[in-house]
């Protein structure tokens, strides 16, 4: 890649990212709560975590919540949250910083947006961020170990939807996302469609933000907790963080532990993640903030089972789980009719030597500075590296000729080092009697990408049934590497017309600069490289909310997106096209929250179109479709009926489909991309018995429809229903004086023990991965 332009505003931001990452500061959470009348004036406040509730309350209460008390070395008190901060059923006050940088509520943006809080994880039982995506509002994802992170929503998988940390890219989803423990976040967050305006390239789909615990202003607060369950998986946690004795100074530090079990033989994964956090307030008018993180993930790997003909299996042949015939991608077999061998629901045919392993480390800060009335300046630089290796068998295809698995290896890693700036000025005005927030944001980063990988793949035959296993093999390496530089200049308006319409919109110009280079096992280059490309998207949003009554608003927004075309960025070839896709959507709906904030209920009505898209063919073949048309409808409520009972649920419907898919041989034009159901749906209800040792029940179900694994659309994943049970009790403080909280919870996931294929990678067309059965899970979780 060429040298970064000497004298150039990507040069200043670039220096002072290095300059800057040893001051620290935070989003003030005063910016973001708007009243209904106007937006907030802009204040460098203390920072409020309004997660940080008494400990009678649960989530989705819709009731007031007392702030903390402060502690005499506290910094000075912020102002209180207005009424409508109250966390609501469907937690629509919350602000998601990845939907909006104009400190905006999810109901005021125009646009469709889930959060997640901390609260709603540890009720529900989310261990994993996979997990969390499950139980929101149209969204299915692979699971631990193999596939984590691999979403699917709106009709759209993999690197066509942004995944961020704390606001910030890394790359491609399906390279660069891995499993995590949801114990150090404080909210996962949902954007859904295309939104490249917030976080660029790769958002056509839409964006998930993991946002990780941060201080909070008050008395230190303390957290642990502990679980096990039947498949001797373990977890832990310890998290504190308040005010000190250091006026102005706040502090939060979270450390989890996990050892999370497969059902399938020898498979597990073992995390670790350290998060720590000070914000400083220098003045009324000036804060520095710091961040560092260190996660690490160590798996043996699981690929899934392959699809095997009826015919050979015979008695052992499932039904419900796929169905439907297959000519083997792999070996070029007929199979038949295709099913899921019950002798090999927990097999496991990886070598034994595999390893799927991750270190990350984090490093982020900046300062917030008020310039004057109404203008303030935020500033936040980042460093981020990444080792990964996956070295395991990966494909599992049944030859129907010798009735064998073919095996076929695999290895890949990757050392990744990214360094970037995002600097926003904020100012609040009046344009001719109207209230206006416009936000300037401009974003720079570059990113050294090093991915050694197998240059031969090792083949071998197995048995279906008890394989031996094996080992690796010999392994030969080749050379890939990307650099990319990113600049992006956005701007982001709300203009208020009245009390209760506003307009919202904006515009990102981005420059993409892609420089890669492929040698052989020899260090001799390929054929085209090293080659460059760049590209200069122009993406952005318009809409309206208009809130008709109080507590009840209407939007519509028009969107665009672009991402790359043919699988990722990192991995372009000269040969493959090097052009952007380009995507838009239509959206409509409302959200209406009522009955004294005790029930809430939002609709949204979508159409996107993808263009110039390309998809998997199995392997790492591309096949192109010229468009990609996705439509829907998504529907969630929640209400407290009293004050022991609460009831929620959501349904999403999607009709996605390709256009123009004709290729030599056929044609897969009016398909339905892999992954993606028509239905997801999630239900449940709980109640709450006041007793001395107050006791809750509650029970979770969720639906998901048919599915593809790859675009012919020959094999269906069957739709499957699983429901979680759960009782949790709260003892009193006068058991354990010096605890605030303590809770107990046993939970059932899976209770019908229902087998089901739960993701399949289009990549790997030839097997299916599989939820997990039923388990027990106890836990005991602490607060003081």
């Amino acid at each position: 890649m060429s040298s970064a332009r000497a004298g150039s505003p990507r040069d200043f931001l670039l220096a002072s990212s290095i300059l800057t990452s040893f001051v620290f500061v935070d989003i003030p959470v005063a910016l973001a709560q708007a009243t209904r009348e106007q937006l907030p004036p802009i204040e460098v406040a203390p920072q409020v975590n309004q997660s940080r509730k008494p400990t009678s309350s649960r989530d989705g209460a819709g009731t007031r919540r007392a702030a903390p008390k402060r502690s005499a070395t506290a910094a000075p008190a912020p102002k209180p949250i207005p009424q409508s901060a109250a966390q609501t059923p469907l937690n629509s006050n919350a602000v998601a910083t990845s939907a909006s940088r104009l400190g905006l509520t999810v109901r005021e943006v125009p646009a469709t947006v889930e959060v997640i809080s901390a609260e709603t994880i540890r009720e529900q039982g989310y261990r994993t961020v996979s997990d969390v995506a499950q139980g929101a509002v149209g969204v299915t994802a692979g699971d631990n170990p193999a596939e984590p992170s691999a979403f699917s929503m709106r009709g759209f998988t993999n690197s066509q939807i942004n995944i961020l940390y704390n606001g910030i890219k890394i790359g491609p989803q399906n390279m660069t996302s891995r499993i995590m423990d949801t114990a150090n976040l404080e909210a996962v967050e949902f954007l859904k469609g295309p939104a490249s305006l917030m976080s660029g390239e790769g958002a056509s789909g839409g964006t998930v933000n993991f946002v990780t615990k941060q201080p909070h202003t008050g008395p230190v607060q303390n957290e642990t907790f502990f679980s096990y369950d039947s498949l001797n998986s373990f977890r832990s946690y310890y998290g504190s963080g308040g005010s000190t004795n250091v006026q102005g100074l706040e502090y939060r530090f979270d450390v989890s532990r996990s050892s999370l079990n497969g059902f399938a033989d020898d498979t597990g994964t073992k995390t670790l993640d350290v998060s720590s956090q000070l914000n400083y307030r220098v003045s009324d008018n000036l804060k520095l903030w710091g961040a560092i993180e260190y996660r690490e993930d160590r798996s043996k790997a699981y690929w899934g089972v392959p699809l095997v003909p009826v015919a050979y299996s015979g008695s052992h042949a499932t039904t419900g789980i796929v169905s439907g015939s297959y000519v083997s991608n792999y070996n070029g077999s007929n199979l038949g009719p295709v099913t899921i061998d019950d002798r090999t629901f927990n097999t496991n045919y990886n070598v034994l030597d595999n390893r799927n392993v991750a270190q990350e480390v984090w490093l982020r800060g900046g300062f917030e500075l008020k310039l004057a009335p109404g203008l303030i300046l935020k500033s936040q630089a980042y460093g981020y590296g990444a080792e990964r290796t996956w070295f395991n068998n990966e494909v599992e295809a049944f030859n129907a000729n010798s009735n064998l698995v073919d095996r076929e290896h695999f290895y890949v890693a990757h050392s990744q080092r990214l360094v970037g700036n995002i600097t926003d000025l904020t100012w609040d005005t009046n344009i001719a009697g109207f209230d206006n927030r416009l936000v300037t944001t401009f974003a720079a980063s570059d990113l050294d990408f090093v991915r050694p990988g197998a240059a031969n793949f090792p083949h071998d035959l197995v048995s279906l049934v008890d394989p031996v296993r094996g080992y690796y093999g010999l392994l030969t390496i080749q050379q890939q590497t990307a650099r990319i530089d990113n600049e992006a200049l956005s701007f982001e308006d709300r203009l208020k017309l009245t009390r209760s319409f506003a307009l919202v919109g904006g515009l990102r110009v981005e420059h993409i600069g892609l420089d890669r280079n492929s040698t052989n096992v020899s260090g001799l280059e390929k054929a085209g490289f090293p080659f460059s490309k760049s590209w200069t998207p122009t993406t952005g949003r318009i809409g309206y909310t208009w809130e008709a009554v109080p507590g009840l608003t209407f939007f519509s927004q028009y969107a665009t997106g672009a991402d790359v075309s043919a699988n990722n960025i990192f991995l372009l070839a000269p040969t493959q096209p090097l052009d952007l896709t380009t995507s838009r959507t239509y959206e409509t709906g409302v959200k209406h929250l009522f009955w004294d904030n005790r029930a809430e209920w939002s609709f949204s009505a979508y159409d996107i179109l993808r263009k110039n898209v390309y998809a998997a063919a199995g392997g790492m073949q591309l096949n192109i479709a010229g468009r990609q048309e996705s439509k829907g409808v998504e529907l969630a409520a929640a209400v407290r009926v009293t004050d022991a009972m609460r009831l929620w649920g959501n349904i999403a419907y999607v009709d996605a489909r390709y256009a123009d898919y004709d290729f030599a041989g056929g044609s897969f034009s009016g398909n339905t991309p892999p992954n993606v159901p028509r239905i997801v749906a999630n239900a449940g209800a709980s109640y709450r018995f006041f007793t001395p040792w107050p006791v809750e029940l509650g029970v979770v179900e969720r639906h998901v429809g048919d599915r593809y694994n790859t675009d012919a659309n020959t094999v269906t994943l069957n739709a499957y229903t699983i429901a979680d049970v759960y009782a949790f009790v709260d003892i009193p403080k006068s058991v354990f004086s010096a605890v605030e909280q303590t809770r107990l919870t046993f939970r059932v996931r899976n209770i019908t023990d229902k087998r089901y294929a739960i993701w399949g990678d289009p990549f790997y067309p030839d097997q299916v991965l599989l939820g997990a059965p039923r388990t027990y899970e106890i836990s005991a979780a602490f607060k003081w």
